[in-house]
């Protein structure tokens, strides 16, 4: 038998500009050299660290929204989650949700609606428990500038997004945001793998 690695805590941002009727997303492809998905577009985000759980946000995120990701898991604070999906949407596309003070990011979490979570398989070596965050590009400054981590930074259509080489996740995850964008009130789904079958639970 082999061991099951134990899910990384992630967060990933899905920011969207434009109207409802010509709404875009912003995603990148991971480089081909990467051990994790690599030539895959994907949103910016990336694993927790250390200092995402001692940042001291802008502004903290709204009850609702941390209520729900406090029921997601007990080993880490909501808060923290959050500012790792705008740190490294900083770090990999140059926006920024947020100030920045001698340095270090002061991330505007007001702006963060979290609307999914998914645990990649078992089978995999490297696998993450991921929380997604939706926010609009009007909210952030700075402009789209990668830091090799994510190539070919494009904002493109929902529709375009999902012929784009992708995996079931962000296509999971693409399919809640279009739902979110038509006024649905969606409880945040997750995703995850039983006998290697993708399972989605409300």
């Amino acid at each position: 038998m082999t061991r099951t690695t134990k899910p990384r805590n992630a967060s990933s941002l899905v920011i969207v500009r434009g109207s409802s009727k010509s709404v875009q997303v912003l995603m990148g492809k991971r480089a081909p050299k990467n051990r994790f998905m690599p030539d895959i577009y994907v949103f910016p985000g990336g694993g927790v660290s250390n200092e995402d759980r001692f940042s001291k946000p802008a502004s903290l995120l709204r009850a609702s929204q941390h209520q729900a990701l406090s029921r997601t898991t007990r080993e880490i604070s909501p808060l923290t989650l959050a500012t790792t999906a705008v740190r490294e949407t900083f770090e990999e596309t140059g926006l920024l949700l947020g100030q920045l003070h001698e340095g270090r990011i002061k991330p505007d979490l007001k702006h963060l609606q979290y609307i999914a979570r998914a645990i990649t398989p078992s089978y995999q070596r490297t696998r993450y428990h991921a929380r997604f965050f939706l926010s609009r590009k009007v909210h952030f400054s700075g402009q789209v500038k990668g830091n090799g981590e994510l190539l070919d930074l494009r904002w493109v259509s929902i529709k375009q997004a999902l012929k784009l080489p992708i995996v079931d996740v962000t296509e999971f995850v693409l399919c809640e945001v279009q739902e979110i964008l038509r006024g649905a009130k969606q409880i945040p789904p997750l995703l995850y793998y039983r006998n290697l079958k993708p399972q989605i639970r409300r």
